[in-house]
């Protein structure tokens, strides 16, 4: 089970390599397309924050490719360079998705908010987990005791539910974002479908990370009930 455990890790690695690959692949091509309105990311941002109603929240550039985020402990909406000064497409969708997350926060989205409180414990989970499944797979095949192992895939739990509650949290973003690039004309009818292909690249990264966490997480609760099953 545990050979099994690293050809599915594996496996899941080179699809997130792969997606990974195209995401910067659509993310560079769009960046080569100027916006028809002319705007920045940081225009877009500060333009759609000011028409959501929000007026608290900064927005800075930040170093890193694809490293925008918004940080709702200082609310601030952080974009990468490219995205910060670049007044392409995807500089606009990536843009408006991160205004989008704050705009939840602002509207006490729940999703968010349910995953705003988990962020405090997986970081601690998140840290040590690894560590104690490889310490219970170990026990487990010395001892056939399962406790440890039983601690961890708690552990694990914790972290897997945290990447299924990002789903919404990110596809509802982007939706924000579609939406208002849309109904504001920040985009036009041939800038928007580019935009929203490249924001389907990017939920597609969440989407293949949760998969490989819920495998993953199936996989060590079938080595513990086969060692119940044995006792």
């Amino acid at each position: 089970m545990t050979h099994e455990i690293m050809l599915v890790s594996f496996l899941f690695l080179g699809i997130s390599f792969l997606v990974s690959a195209i995401l910067k692949s659509k993310f560079t091509k769009y960046s080569k397309l100027p916006l028809s309105t002319g705007l920045t990311g940081k225009e877009v941002a500060e333009r759609m924050l000011r028409e959501s109603g929000i007026y608290d929240v900064q927005v800075i550039s930040v170093d890193g490719f694809l490293s925008d985020h918004y940080n709702p402990l200082n609310k601030t909406v952080n974009l990468s360079p490219e995205v910060y000064h670049g007044n392409s497409i995807s500089a606009a969708a990536v843009a408006a998705h991160e205004c989008g997350h704050a705009v939840q926060h602002a509207t006490a989205y729940g999703p968010l908010v349910f995953r705003s409180k988990m962020v405090p414990l997986v970081q601690v989970t998140s840290q040590w987990v690894n560590w104690i499944l490889l310490a219970g797979v170990v026990v487990l095949t010395m001892t056939q005791n399962p406790t440890i192992l039983l601690i961890g895939i708690l552990a694990m739990g914790l972290t897997v539910l945290f990447t299924l509650v990002t789903l919404p949290v990110e596809f509802d973003a982007s939706h924000r974002a579609l939406n208002w690039l849309s109904t504001t004309n920040i985009t036009n009818s041939q800038e928007y479908p580019k935009a929203k292909d490249a924001l389907k690249w990017a939920a597609t990264t969440y989407v293949v990370a949760a998969l490989a966490a819920v495998v993953q997480l199936i996989q060590y609760v079938m080595i513990y009930m086969n060692s119940r099953d044995r006792s």
